[in-house]
């Protein structure tokens, strides 16, 4: 299969969890913000005592240990990806918990589970990804109760904009954004439009951080994580060391905004 396939891409970028962690090792070591992401994240959610959740696109399932000593035994958890490989992750990490959690894997376009059987579902950072993604939100929609929630945590449009310059500025020829492995199809700024397709009450919480490098190696790790960091020569990430390297010199840390928050979405009312 050719390597420029974007299906071909997707599935090698996310077929363990190593490129995720590179990435999850920069921002847990230089945010800025006193509340960690995942906590920030579960405090958005209500959830009655005994809650069907369905996560969609989990990855290792760091939320769910970051916040072990938050779930409600009560709870019937279902975490699903597309990817075997993180779900193998996901399962090594929850081992030690004390109450069941499933494991699937699943195709958000289409949910295995009956019409009204969850009281919430969450898709973060995994929407951008779906090919269809408005057969994936109304499989979502579907499989909510009439009460239930979507949370849907996403970045916004300018997110880590100084490290796409940083990389902009070594390979033009590259596309804008390509630090990433998602463009711009599900943003904080365009998805509301997305969602009202399917749901009727939708609000977006913004998450404030931004990340202070002090150091090039790390920063260079998550660019390496990335589809763009496989297509850098041994001369532009020279120069990138180089430049990062000055930077940090000059500044005594390099300075990135973060733009990322989580949409909750319900359904109309009947």
């Amino acid at each position: 299969m050719p390597t420029e396939n974007p299906s071909y891409l997707l599935k090698e970028q996310y077929r363990d969890a190593s490129n995720l962690s590179a990435r999850a090792q920069l921002h847990a070591r230089f945010s800025t913000s006193r509340v960690g992401w995942f906590r920030w994240l579960f405090d958005r959610f209500e959830l009655p005592p005994d809650a069907r959740v369905l996560e969609l696109g989990c990855g290792p399932a760091w939320l769910w240990w970051e916040n072990r000593d938050r779930i409600a035994p009560s709870w019937d958890v279902t975490l699903t990806d597309f990817s075997p490989g993180m779900l193998d992750a996901a399962r090594e990490n929850l081992s030690g918990l004390q109450w069941p959690i499933r494991f699937q894997c699943v195709d958000a376009q289409t949910i295995p589970f009956p019409d009204a059987s969850q009281d919430a579902v969450f898709a973060h950072f995994m929407l951008y990804h779906v090919p269809d993604r408005q057969r994936a939100l109304a499989e979502i929609a579907r499989v909510l109760k009439p009460t239930g929630c979507l949370y849907a945590a996403t970045n916004g449009e300018h997110n880590l904009l100084e490290l796409d310059e940083l990389v902009a500025s070594v390979a033009p020829e590259l596309s804008s954004g390509a630090v990433f492995v998602h463009g711009q199809e599900f943003t904080l700024e365009n998805g509301p439009y997305q969602l009202l397709g399917h749901f009727s009450d939708v609000r977006a919480c913004w998450y404030d951080d931004a990340l202070l490098v002090t150091e090039v190696e790390p920063l260079l790790a998550y660019v390496l994580s990335g589809l763009v960091g496989a297509r850098l020569s041994e001369e532009q990430l020279a120069r990138l060391r180089r430049t990062v390297a000055a930077r940090i010199a000059e500044q005594g840390s390099l300075r990135i905004r973060k733009s990322i928050g989580v949409f909750e979405a319900r359904l109309p009312k009947r």
